[in-house]
């Protein structure tokens, strides 16, 4: 079910985006950079249960298989990875990176569309 997809997707998103944070956020905000263990701790349970529901509804989605997931789950990192660093940090994509992300953008397509 398409909807299956479709929530796994946001959900690897969601968790992707909170681990730029986790992880970047010592480079704009000086309590991150002094806290990392309650960092750590703040992010990890949300982290790891958005990224366990998400598994299970694209392992569901995909008959059985984990390979898939681990792809989406790559290409959303990526995506959230460029958007964040670019909107928060100013941090600016060359055509190597847009090239990659093309790259990655047609790793998802297969991904979903190749059945």
């Amino acid at each position: 079910m398409i909807k299956q997809l479709l929530y796994a997707i946001l959900l690897f998103t969601l968790g992707q985006s909170l681990i730029w944070f986790q992880t970047n956020s010592q480079f704009f905000w000086k309590w991150a950079k002094d806290h990392p263990f309650l960092m750590a701790l703040l992010f990890s349970t949300p982290i790891s249960v958005m990224f366990i529901k998400a598994t299970a509804l694209i392992v569901t989605y995909f008959d059985g298989q984990l390979w898939p997931g681990r792809f989406v789950a790559h290409v959303m990192g990526i995506m959230t990875f460029a958007f964040f660093t670019y909107i928060v940090l100013g941090e600016g994509v060359s055509y190597k990176t847009i090239v990659s992300l093309l790259l990655s953008l047609t790793l998802l397509l297969i991904q979903i569309l190749w059945k």
